[in-house]
């Protein structure tokens, strides 16, 4: 099995960012590691602890769904394209991602070198619930910025990421839509259009295989990547709960250059952004020359070698006042789950009959006990109901 290969069957076996698949491919290569996986047995000689030993068992769940080999290298044919460590369009970015790095990307579009044009690119995020002030902001910006040979990373959502793609795109500018899904999946499915579009002038990319559906913890784990991608990251609209805020801060942590547009100080919306000029560090921008600007200050290779004064990011964001940005019961809910419990509820179904436990196993990655003791907890939260068809996420 050639390295691409094994490389494209990882993505269908585990989740990215998995620290115990990262060290075995570390340490054996990914050809190795992936007929360990169909073996059930680590390479001789590896040091194995327990919770190693549970990974394992959470691969080989999807062993069941791996496509064969051929199959793999039809996905070219059809569009898809795999780029992975060691290939010279592999963003060099991505490897301050440490043992978090992808295995590999999935890439539908009329650019594969990612290398190429991430190399001057910025980051623009922010609320899909964006107002007219924020959307008017990121197309101008990002347009601006594209006109001037920048390339526009963003995630494809509704709102600040939707007028970030179309901006660049109105100038013909290169832009790149990291996605929580399968890249053949349109998501929102109203932005099948824009998608498309932006596939025609630089390309949608993710870490995830073609045919794997949205999760909600999938977003999360996307962010990294937009910020490990990109010279820095403008966040344009955020509410104090925003996921553009998590992705603000990889770009903190991996020493990016950190931007926000100050918005109304009435405005929900704007008040995520002030937290980052305040409390973060973040440079206050207005403009693409601005923008500009703080990317060209950073380093070479850019990391942000400047920010004098910056301190630690505050571990929690300061709760919201506005009734707005309130939690409501099932938020709290939420909040309080661990991460396996959170997998399994990003499993289940939201509607239908539901889904039998073996299957929320194989869709969750994690083992049927495992599954079966977290259903039980969402179901005490009234996350989770069963139904005569099994397990779906408990509706309203």
């Amino acid at each position: 099995m050639s390295d691409k290969v094994a490389r494209a069957a990882l993505t269908y076996l585990a989740e990215p960012g998995d620290p115990w698949l990262a060290a075995l491919v570390g340490e054996y290569g990914a050809p190795r590691t992936v007929a360990a996986i169909r073996d059930g047995r680590f390479p001789a000689g590896a040091h194995v602890p327990d919770a190693a030993t549970r990974a394992m068992k959470r691969w080989r769940l999807r062993l069941a769904e791996l496509p064969p080999a051929d199959d793999l290298a039809a996905l070219a044919a059809r569009g898809y394209q795999l780029i992975c460590p060691g290939d010279p369009r592999w963003p060099a970015g991505l490897a301050d991602l440490g043992d978090a790095q992808p295995y590999a990307l999935w890439a539908r579009g009329a650019v594969t070198d990612l290398a190429a044009v991430t190399r001057r690119s910025v980051a623009i995020v922010g609320s899909r619930a964006a107002t007219a002030y924020g959307s008017y902001v990121a197309a101008e910006i990002a347009a601006s910025v594209a006109a001037r040979g920048w390339t526009v990373i963003s995630g494809g959502a509704y709102g600040i990421d939707g007028c970030a793609h179309r901006g660049t795109l109105s100038v013909s500018g290169v832009t790149v839509a990291v996605m929580a899904c399968g890249v053949d999946r349109p998501y929102p499915a109203g932005h099948r259009d824009l998608l498309d579009a932006v596939a025609t002038r630089g390309a949608v990319i993710s870490e995830w295989p073609p045919g794997r559906p949205v999760a909600r913890l999938r977003f999360l784990v996307r962010n990294r990547v937009i910020a490990a991608l990109a010279s820095g990251t403008l966040v344009v609209e955020a509410g104090q709960r925003s996921g553009a805020l998590n992705t603000a801060r990889h770009a903190s942590d991996l020493g990016r250059p950190l931007m926000a547009v100050p918005g109304p100080v009435t405005s929900d919306l704007s008040a995520g952004c002030h937290s980052l000029i305040r409390q973060w560090g973040g440079t206050l921008v207005t403009n693409a020359d601005e923008v500009i600007e703080r990317l060209s200050a950073g380093s070479p290779g850019g990391r942000d070698a400047e920010a004098p004064g910056r301190g630690p990011v505050p571990g929690a964001i300061p709760a919201a006042t506005s009734p707005r940005n309130l939690r409501g019961r099932a938020d709290l809910a939420r909040d309080a789950l661990d991460l396996e419990a959170a997998t399994v509820l990003d499993a289940l179904p939201a509607k239908g009959a539901g889904l039998p436990t073996a299957q929320v196993a194989v869709r969750a990655g994690l083992e049927p006990k495992v599954v079966l003791a977290k259903l039980a907890l969402l179901r005490v939260y009234d996350l989770a109901e069963r139904t005569d068809g099994g397990w779906r996420a408990r509706r309203g």
